[in-house]
């Protein structure tokens, strides 16, 4: 009997209905691959979630880094100054152009987000930037910076030399005299209005590898126009700059002075935009209703330039910026547009 006792307490004899019956042990192999599926499922799920949502943070920071709205603004002025000069459209051109043209713009824009690493972190509207919210360090933007110079370089010196060494003079004038002065003096502002205004030109140039009145004309809008708009953007955010000792007002304050000048170089730009209509600028010409309409897109934008002076306040020089955009990018539809119509 104790024999007995021993024997059925034996583990053998426990799992033995188990292993008498296959189909429970079937059963049991059956759920667990059911499970392994299912984790393995899971797993990928979120590897790949994870996957996407680090290239969706890359390429968001890459678009910072290069200010990517900016740079596509600056392109499309590059792209109207190609339409403008062109005896015949090349979609080759075109997208070397544009390419290049990014490249140029976004190298800019992260060199001078190194080079202000830690005065963007003073300032609430850039303190989230790549570089001082920690996501991007120096050296990786400075990579992206080289990368797009070479890249630009290569691609505007496709189209000729003329126009890869005015995108290099842009870069230059942008990251090494324009960037330093900011917290120097309110000149900054005249001397980055130089590789400002290059974008509209070159499209020109790009057209023609040559240079002379006309883009030396499309040069000038777009130069006086850099004023009033940088000086509304900059009264608009003074007291962000002045946490960072940037001096962007041409007075260093938000007042009649500064006010004055918009006036003054609102009207200087509004001067130049028409001279095309009076024949003497080579093969830019304007039409005379062309002209009308420019003038008239000018002078919505001086209004805006007299309420500041009025009001001296940010709701007024933000409607200004506004108005300021609105217009630059108008004109230039209206002079390509002109061209081919007429």
């Amino acid at each position: 009997m104790e024999t007995s006792g021993l024997f059925l307490c034996d583990p053998v004899l426990v799992f033995l209905p188990t292993i008498i019956k296959p189909s429970l042990w079937l059963e049991k192999i059956h759920v667990g691959v059911i499970f392994a599926s299912q984790f393995s499922s899971w797993m990928k799920s979120a590897v790949g979630s994870v996957k996407s949502t680090s290239f969706s943070l890359a390429f968001s920071d890459f678009k910072e880094i290069t200010k990517a709205k900016l740079a596509v603004s600056v392109v499309f002025s590059s792209i109207a100054g190609y339409f403008l000069g062109a005896y015949e459209i090349s979609i080759t051109s075109l997208l070397l152009l544009t390419f290049g043209g990014y490249c140029m713009v976004g190298a800019s824009n992260a060199y001078n987000q190194i080079i202000e690493k830690d005065l963007d972190a003073l300032m609430k509207r850039t303190k989230n930037r790549p570089i001082p919210s920690g996501r991007m360090s120096p050296k990786t933007a400075l990579a992206i910076a080289v990368t797009l110079t070479i890249l630009g370089v290569l691609s505007l010196l496709a189209l000729s030399p003329k126009t890869a060494m005015f995108g290099a003079i842009s870069i230059f004038l942008y990251t090494s005299v324009y960037t330093p002065l900011k917290t120097k003096t309110p000149l900054s502002v005249f001397v980055g209005a130089f590789p400002g205004a290059i974008p509209f030109m070159l499209g020109w140039v790009a057209a023609t590898d040559d240079f002379g009145i006309e883009p030396g004309t499309l040069f000038m809008i777009q130069f006086f126009w850099q004023f009033p708009h940088f000086w509304a953007l900059g009264w608009m955010l003074d007291e962000d700059y002045k946490k960072a000792g940037f001096k962007m007002l041409p007075t260093g304050n938000k007042d009649t002075g500064t006010a004055m000048q918009i006036i003054l170089y609102t009207i200087w730009m509004i001067v130049i935009s028409i001279v095309p209509v009076f024949g003497f600028t080579g093969r830019l010409q304007l039409s005379v209703t062309a002209a009308v309409i420019v003038f008239l897109a000018g002078l919505v934008m001086l209004l805006f330039a007299f309420k500041l002076y009025e009001k001296r306040d940010n709701a007024t020089a933000r409607k200004l910026m506004l108005a300021s955009v609105t217009y630059i990018s108008l004109i230039q539809v209206v002079y390509v547009m002109d061209k081919f119509i007429s």
